[in-house]
């Protein structure tokens, strides 16, 4: 999940990445905390707002060694290029990036950025006061804290759901993931976030994030008849994405 060494290389076996899903959340709040310190603190120097979620974005992504854009960017690619099933995976499975990867990750990229920018500049507009501002900034490091940790329940709701989509590599060796893991993860992320949000926030970011792990089961499904690493990852970053955008539609509507 994350570049942050936990477990010697070798160690891990058969299953064990399955069952402990219900962690899952706790990673995505470790790696939302660190983006919303840095955002904090370059917006402390004087940074800017802009500048200040690209380091937030940046550290986010050095975190977890780009594992997850680079699902995003496989998958947009085996999708979006291959005729059959077997071509699709095939395509995923090269390293290479192509045209319709590309395309994914501006857009991925863009729609982050937009959304924690147009929620921290929501936030700033309305303060008056020092230290009204230094709270309404720390709502954007409870935003990446929320969306970390929901984004990362939807890749375990997918993994849960699909099969795995090849008969050999890392989904396959993972395990199949327990039930009680994914409630696990529900609960663990909706009592973080719960929190965190306002209840009209809640609400809504749950919801959203609900639609885009079932719009990536339902296309890996239609695609490739299961689910792969990259999957999981490309369900990381769509649900990060509806989360981010769901919290600042509802901050700004407010």
């Amino acid at each position: 999940m994350t570049r942050i060494p936990v477990v010697s290389r070798g160690q891990m076996l058969m299953g064990q990445a399955a069952r402990a899903a219900w962690a899952f959340p706790i990673v995505g709040v470790v790696v939302g905390a660190a983006g919303g310190l840095v955002f904090l603190g370059a917006n402390h120097l004087g940074i800017g707002l802009a500048g200040a979620t690209l380091l937030a974005i940046s550290v986010q992504v050095l975190i977890t060694g780009a594992l997850h854009e680079d699902g995003l960017a496989d998958t947009a690619d085996g999708f979006g290029g291959g005729r059959d099933r077997e071509q699709k995976l095939a395509i995923m499975r090269d390293s290479r990036i192509g045209t319709y990867g590309v395309v994914a990750l501006m857009l991925a990229f863009g729609l982050r950025f937009s959304a924690i920018n147009e929620l921290a500049n929501s936030l700033i507009s309305t303060s008056d006061e020092y230290d009204q501002t230094v709270s309404n900034t720390s709502a954007v490091a409870v935003t990446l804290i929320a969306a970390g940790a929901l984004s990362r329940v939807a890749m375990a709701a997918v993994w849960y759901l699909l099969p795995p989509a090849r008969s050999d590599g890392l989904a396959l060796s993972c395990g199949k993931i327990p039930l009680a893991s994914v409630i696990a993860a529900g609960l663990v992320s909706s009592l973080v976030t719960f929190g965190l949000l306002d209840g009209e926030s809640w609400g809504v970011t749950i919801a959203a994030v609900a639609v885009a792990a079932f719009f990536m089961y339902a296309l890996a499904k239609r695609q490739i008849g299961g689910h792969t690493g990259d999957v999981l990852g490309a369900t990381q970053q769509i649900a990060e994405i509806a989360a981010l955008l769901a919290i600042s539609a509802v901050t700004v509507a407010i």
